[in-house]
């Protein structure tokens, strides 16, 4: 039996820059030496062990135990969502029925201003319910390109706009991370997040308005953004809140685009942009086949609420889940207590993956796929998916070889000493992580362990600071590497990735400023109505 160990050095700020050594290694790797996601990780988790091996003093087996178990967690529920919401995405474009769901989009409206709003923040939000992991930003800059926008201006307006959904993406994978690192309440965390992302949501389409277009767009547009960005925010929040937090982003990009659809029946844009010469919208698309272009998301909803919603198939479902401490780890807390992490949850049949693969293969039907063609884009799923598959095991591995070691709370005792500033300092944590690692996912599995540690030590509600990580990350999307790398590459723009970064950075900045501000305010008589629980 191992018993995690806060202060092994004897001296808190030496500690804690020791325990915060592999996440140095994985951010020079990723940021300056520029290495491969899947090995920065590997080089990160031999750190790890060494570190926890020769000064927390935890046996080897230990950590090959715990390591183990977070590279399993990684496969089953992440990886295995992943693939399955790709594998729906290949059947869409393998049926020619995902360019109609984006046709459909663009015909709202002749101004590429608010076609951009459109395709970039309510599609892109569609598609990161199903694909996250950078494959919205592919999509919607190919789609802003062929709209009229500079390849510059495309790759930077969909990158930004992925920030909106990506607290939710792949079905809520950040939150069921994020989850099993605090050990606290799924549900309880993505109604927190949702409370957050609903207002910072508002801000995105203003932002995306300058990028676009500057102060014109801002005095032209601001309609269109104000309608699309309060509905999204208003969709996000009811669905986390009182529905289920897997579909609130699905939720929230309906809810905006019916939200500008109605507004354009009464309004339209008070400037002609230059790239609006000729009326681009295509004639309407023939009712069967853009029902079954949108099918796949209606059966995502019926889905999710069978198995989400209290009633027989959720019960039957959740009956089906196993649970169990992990064969050999035997780890316990500073205090004598069982971690969460010790415990491997195995909800096969109600797992988001489990659900998408059944989705999917209704999918097949629907869309009339050959099922020689569904399985080869099956196959090119699993091979789309390899490497980042490989780098989310490693970095649940390096996840769960800190938390069980007590290197996340010596992070966590180390950060306590700011005091109250603590809570604006949560949200740039959150920031930092998916700057680094190009996935909420990944940043709260890193940091939500740490974030808790230290709240409780300041006073601060656990909660709102796990939900604050994974909020505050999802502004770091924009400027991370490879979401970088795959805006440049869609649009033509390969090592041209600082020019995007620069072009994103001060307006992501400034909604992580507000963010940070919402969070400190939460644990203040001002806002503290907010936070579930209150």
């Amino acid at each position: 039996m191992y018993r995690q160990v806060t202060d092994p050095l004897g001296h808190l700020g030496l500690t804690a820059l020791l325990a915060a050594t592999p996440l140095l290694v994985l951010l020079v790797l990723l940021g300056v030496v520029r290495m491969a996601s899947h090995r920065a990780a590997l080089w990160s988790l031999a750190s790890a062990v060494v570190i926890a091996l020769t000064a927390y003093r935890m046996p080897l087996g230990q950590i090959a135990d715990g390591a183990a178990e977070g590279a399993a967690f990684g496969l089953f529920p992440i990886v295995w969502i992943i693939l399955n919401a790709v594998w729906i995405n290949k059947l869409q474009r393998a049926s020619g029925h995902f360019d109609l769901i984006g046709r459909t989009f663009t015909s709202l409206s002749a101004d590429p201003r608010v076609q951009a709003l459109v395709v970039a923040f309510c599609f892109g939000a569609m598609i990161e319910s199903l694909s996250g992991f950078g494959t919205p930003i592919a999509i919607t800059s190919i789609i802003l390109l062929g709209l009229g926008l500079s390849p510059l201006r495309a790759a930077a307006v969909a990158a930004f706009a992925n920030t909106a959904p990506a607290a939710f993406g792949s079905v809520g994978n950040p939150i069921q991370a994020l989850a099993k690192a605090t050990g606290l309440s799924e549900h309880d965390l993505g109604a927190m997040v949702g409370r957050q992302s609903a207002v910072i949501a508002v801000l995105v389409p203003f932002f995306l308005l300058l990028i676009l277009d500057g102060r014109r767009g801002l005095r032209e547009v601001w309609p269109a953004a104000l309608v699309a960005g309060v509905a999204f925010g208003a969709g996000q929040y009811m669905c986390a809140n009182f529905f289920t937090y897997q579909l609130t982003d699905v939720t929230a990009g309906l809810v905006s685009v019916l939200a500008v659809v109605v507004l354009l029946r009464f309004w339209r844009p008070a400037g002609t942009h230059p790239a609006a010469d000729s009326d681009p919208r295509p004639g309407k698309a023939p009712r069967l086949p853009l029902l079954q272009a949108f099918a796949p998301y209606a059966l995502l909803i019926v889905a999710f609420a069978l198995v989400s919603v209290d009633g027989p198939v959720a019960r039957f479902v959740e009956a089906r889940g196993i649970s169990f401490r992990w064969p050999g780890l035997d780890v316990r807390t500073a205090d004598g207590t069982l971690p969460k992490a010790a415990v491997y949850d195995l909800d096969w049949l109600g797992s988001g993956g489990t659900v998408l693969l059944v989705v999917g293969v209704l999918t097949v039907l629907i869309l009339r796929v050959r099922p020689g063609r569904a399985l080869r884009a099956y196959g090119e799923a699993c091979g789309q998916i390899r490497w980042a598959a490989l780098s989310i095991g490693c970095v649940l591995a390096l996840s769960y070889v800190m938390n069980l070691s007590g290197m996340a709370v010596s992070l966590g005792a180390w950060l306590a000493g700011t005091g109250g500033a603590f809570a604006l300092l949560s949200g740039f944590l959150g920031w930092f992580g998916v700057a680094l690692t190009g996935s909420d996912t990944s940043s709260n599995a890193l940091f939500g362990a740490m974030q808790v540690a230290a709240a409780h030590r300041v006073g601060m509600d656990g909660l709102l600071a796990a939900a604050t990580n994974s909020t505050g990350g999802v502004q770091g999307k924009a400027e991370a590497m490879q979401n970088l790398a795959i805006a440049s590459s869609a649009v033509g723009l390969t090592g041209r990735e600082g020019e995007i970064l620069r072009k994103v950075i001060g307006w992501s900045l400034c909604v992580l400023a507000v963010l940070c501000l919402l969070a400190w305010a939460q644990t203040t008589p001002l806002l503290d109505w907010m936070v579930v629980g209150r």
